[in-house]
Parts: structure tokens; C-alpha cells; sequence
């Protein structure tokens, strides 16, 4: 059994391997590990068949030297009944099965985890009050309750999956968008980042940008629940219009271990707000008070935090009257402010020089396309004022990129503390990188010049492979202290010259908007 805390589990061993408790109960294993003082909650491992030994200690199970392929019990065939007091508990039951040739029997064993009230938990002394565990094991005690259950769940996946539904020339199309992409947008929504080869589901909670970017996938499927995460999410920005990178999904609280900075989070939430009321026509979302940084007493209207989304944008422009990226922008390895030579610091933590001078192309390409959303949402809900001054911004910052942005043959990915290109042909690595020509490809920037047409093809001759559309390119050969993580990685991997299935679709759509879709 986990011991309820997965990052203290494997740090915290003298106290961990001495607190292991449990019940055994008919052919039900019960885990209370620490119910007895400040939990109210415990785990349960059932199965519908009466047992003939059981075991819940993990070294008696497995044997002094054996391995947890070789579990001691498993060879020899014969439970040893034990009692976890203390070290690790774990849950084994014992069941003897004759089948005579061409039988076969179904057994139901069950995972569970129950949550008492704090004045009933015991039964009597030391023993659970095992009433709710006994009710959830009774709904599921038979193979014909477990089909029936797992019918059900069939019917609710098929009306989640049914809200939309395409019929083209292409099975493989029709069963990408009818089932397997809503469906990881399901996952997604339920998991975020937690579940993935790449983290360990515990410590850094929801994102704040991948939040806002995933309820576009699900919005259609559960919009009620839409509506509840983009004021969970909304609720973690602060009065400037800046926000937690992250936050915690059951405490609702930003994670102040990361912080906030990242000049791009602020945007997305006009992408996820702007995308829900198209989707469901709701626009009272903008009406409801929403706090910040999770204190009711700041709280304004949902409207009132898309503003200040987009004025700190324009509250905080750089020497070229482009956005300062902050720590970082969706490409969270470009750390123009880091400056870190100490190998135990967080490159995205850690901001050695203030970061008054680098630039972001992509937010600025961010920028004008949710700046114009931001606009016609003022409109249509008869804020003209405020529609012309923000209108305006979006009209500078296209400027802006044109004039200071403009490479020749590409856009410019950033500009770095010390005010020197990044992703332009005079530098001698990383000459171009995809995010600035997806989002001011997305945003028409120049697009009358020819420059989105120029920055495509660009993208084509220099990024394209038979694998898809690299992040930059030529990808970085050493660290430069300015650039900070992305130059760390060998070329070719993660945010160096890597290939990511998000920004890909940047330029898909780009292409589309030029009319080469």
C-alpha cells in the first residue's frame, strides 16, 4: 500500500517503515495506516470468495532475498497470515481453485478507499467503522453487478463521445475525432500533466497555460464543468493580472514553490473564456465574482480578471514595445533572466538579473490573437470604450513585430537580456524557431507584406522533417548562460530542436489562414 503521501513515502523511511497497520475481516484486507490519529480515511482490498490465508507484510511476503519476481509466498505456494505492525503493509489473499478441464470461474477483487466522518471512525476500540467499505464491496459482489457497472460506464462514454461525431472516407479520421482525441481530452481534463511518461503525478499540481489550453479539447463534452475550471483556474491570478504557473486542483491554491512570471499564462485565460462562450452561448461567466489569488474579499467580476489578462500584457513592454517574456513563455526552457552556473538550481525558478530588457516574439504573436477575441468579446457585450482602447493595443503590438520582430525571412523568436536577437539568421545557432511563425502566422501579421507566407516556407525549408516540425533549428551545440535549460539538452531533444505535438498544429493553422491548409 501507498502510505498515503507518495513524496513522503519514499524519503521519510524512519518513520515510514514503522507505522504500517492494518485489519483483516473475512476475505477483506483493510489499510489503516494512520487512522487512528489524523486521517479519517482508509483503503480495502476485497475479493467475493471466502480465503484460506492471506498476508499484509511486505518482507514476509516477498522473502529476505527475493525479489518481487520471485515473492517467497508465490513459490511455496502457502500463505503465511501475517499481520503488518509497522514496516510495509501490503495485501495478499490466498484462494485455493480446482478446475476440472475446460472450467473456468470469475472472481471480483476489489481496490477501495473510504473517507469517514471524524466522530464515527471506529466500530470499537481499535477497529474501524467498516460500514461504508461493506456497502461498496456489497455493490459489486457479483460478476453480474460488475457487468452492469461496466455497462453503464460503456453508455456514459458513448454519450461523452457522441456530443460530436464525423463521418468522412477515412476510418482512421473518423475514429481519431469521434473517439481517441475526446477521449484524451477527457483524460487530460481529469489528469492534467499528472498522468505521462514524464511526471510522477505528484508536487507540481494543474498548470495555469495548460489548463486554460486543455478545456478547448472538452468544453463541448462537459461545459458545466468547463465553467468550474476556468474559475478554479481564474481564481489563482493576482490583481495585476499575473498568476501562479501552477496551482493545486483540490486546494484550489496557486503553488508558490513555483511562483508565477511566466508572461504568457495570463493570455490563455481569454483563449479558454472567449472558447467556452462560443461553445455554449453563456455569457454570464463574465458576470460572476472571482476572486484572486483565492481571497473573496479581492474578488471582481470574471470580465474584470479577462482585463487585467490583457493589460499585463501592455503594462509590461520591453525596450522594443514587445512583451518581456518574464521567467519564460510557453516555451518554459527559454530563460532569458536565469543566468544560472549552479547546477542546484531551478532554471525556471531562479531569475539571477531583472528582467526589464527580454523580449518574447511568440506572446507578442499570443497577444494580438487573443487581444483581438479580447476585443470582439468587449463588443458584444456593448463595452465599445473599452473595445476601441484595447483595439488599439492589438494594433501597436502588430506594429511593433512588424517593425522590430521581422528577421527578413522569418520572425524573431526573442530578444535576450542584453537586448541581442534570438532566432534570426546572424546568430550561429538556433536561427529560427517555430513558435513565433505559428502565432504571428495565426495572428496575420504582415500578412498583406507577405511575411506569413515567407515565415511559412521558411519554416518548411529550415524546421520541416519526415517526423514532423522541429522546435528551432540549428539546435544548440553548448550552454549559453543567457538562453538558459533550453541549452542544455543534447541537440534534438525536448526544447532543443525537438519535435512537440502542440506547436505543430501552430503552423498547420497558419498555413490554413494563408489558404495552404
Amino acid at each position: 500500500w501507498a502510505l498515503w503521501n507518495a513524496e513522503d513515502d519514499m524519503t521519510n523511511f524512519q518513520r515510514n517503515f514503522s507505522t504500517g497497520e492494518v485489519e483483516v475481516e473475512d476475505s477483506v484486507i483493510y489499510h489503516k495506516t494512520e487512522f487512528k490519529e489524523r486521517r479519517n480515511h482508509y483503503s480495502f482490498y476485497s475479493v467475493n470468495e471466502a480465503i484460506k490465508g492471506f498476508d499484509t507484510d511486505r518482507d514476509s511476503f516477498v522473502g529476505l532475498y527475493n525479489g518481487f519476481d520471485t515473492p517467497e509466498v508465490v513459490t511455496d505456494g502457502k500463505p503465511k497470515n501475517t499481520i503488518a505492525h509497522g514496516w510495509s503493509p501490503i495485501a495478499s489473499h490466498y484462494i485455493e481453485v480446482e478446475l476440472k478441464p475446460g472450467e473456468s470461474k470469475d472472481y471480483v477483487f476489489m481496490l477501495g478507499y473510504v473517507e469517514v466522518a471524524a466522530d464515527d471512525k471506529w466500530e470499537s476500540k481499535s477497529i474501524i467503522n467498516k460500514k461504508p467499505a461493506k456497502a461498496m464491496i456489497e455493490k459489486y459482489n457479483t460478476v453480474e453487478k460488475v457487468e452492469a457497472a461496466f455497462n453503464e460506464l460503456r453508455t456514459y462514454w458513448d454519450n461523452l463521445l457522441g456530443t460530436i461525431n464525423i463521418k468522412s472516407r477515412d476510418d482512421k479520421l473518423d475514429r481519431m475525432v469521434n473517439i481517441w482525441n475526446q477521449y484524451q481530452c477527457m483524460v487530460t481534463f481529469n489528469m492534467s500533466r499528472s498522468a505521462s511518461f514524464f511526471e510522477s503525478g505528484i508536487g507540481r499540481g494543474m498548470g495555469f497555460r495548460d489548463s486554460n489550453q486543455d478545456l478547448i479539447g472538452f468544453v463541448h463534452q462537459i461545459p458545466e464543468r468547463a465553467r468550474e475550471r476556468i474559475i478554479d483556474i481564474a481564481s489563482t491570478q493576482f490583481e495585476d493580472g499575473s498568476c501562479y504557473h501552477q496551482y493545486q486542483p483540490l486546494t484550489k491554491k496557486g503553488n508558490a514553490a513555483i511562483g508565477g512570471d511566466f508572461n504568457d499564462d495570463p493570455l490563455w485565460l481569454i483563449l479558454s473564456t472567449t472558447e467556452y462562450i462560443k461553445e455554449t452561448g453563456d455569457f454570464t461567466l463574465l458576470d460572476e465574482l472571482v476572486p484572486f489569488d483565492n481571497d473573496a474579499s479581492k474578488a471582481k467580476t470574471h470580465f474584470e480578471h479577462l482585463k487585467v489578462s490583457f493589460y499585463h500584457v501592455v503594462n509590461n513592454l520591453g525596450p522594443h514595445q514587445l512583451p518581456l517574456i518574464g521567467r519564460a513563455d510557453w516555451n518554459d526552457c527559454l530563460n532569458l533572466n536565469c543566468f544560472s552556473n549552479d547546477p542546484n538550481e531551478s532554471f525556471q525558478t531562479t531569475g539571477n538579473k531583472k528582467g526589464e530588457t527580454a523580449e518574447s516574439l511568440m506572446i507578442a504573436g499570443l497577444f494580438v490573437v487573443y487581444g483581438k477575441e479580447f476585443v470582439k468579446l468587449c463588443r458584444q457585450i456593448g463595452k465599445d470604450a473599452e473595445a476601441l482602447e484595447a483595439e488599439n493595443h492589438v494594433n501597436n503590438m502588430i506594429e511593433a513585430v512588424k517593425q522590430h520582430g521581422w528577421d527578413g525571412d522569418w520572425y524573431l523568436r526573442a530578444y535576450d537580456y542584453y537586448g541581442k536577437k534570438i532566432g534570426s539568421n546572424e546568430n550561429e545557432e538556433g536561427k529560427i524557431f517555430i513558435e513565433s511563425q505559428g502565432w504571428c502566422s495565426m495572428a496575420e501579421i504582415g500578412k498583406e507584406e507577405g511575411l506569413v507566407e515567407k515565415s511559412l516556407n521558411s519554416v518548411k525549408e529550415h524546421l520541416d522533417c519526415e517526423y514532423g516540425i522541429v522546435l528551432n533549428s540549428p539546435a544548440f551545440t553548448k550552454y549559453y548562460i543567457e538562453y538558459g535549460e533550453i541549452s542544455t539538452y543534447p541537440a534534438g531533444y525536448k526544447e532543443n530542436g525537438g519535435i512537440f505535438c502542440h506547436n505543430n498544429p501552430w503552423i498547420m493553422i497558419g498555413e490554413t489562414m494563408i489558404g495552404r491548409g
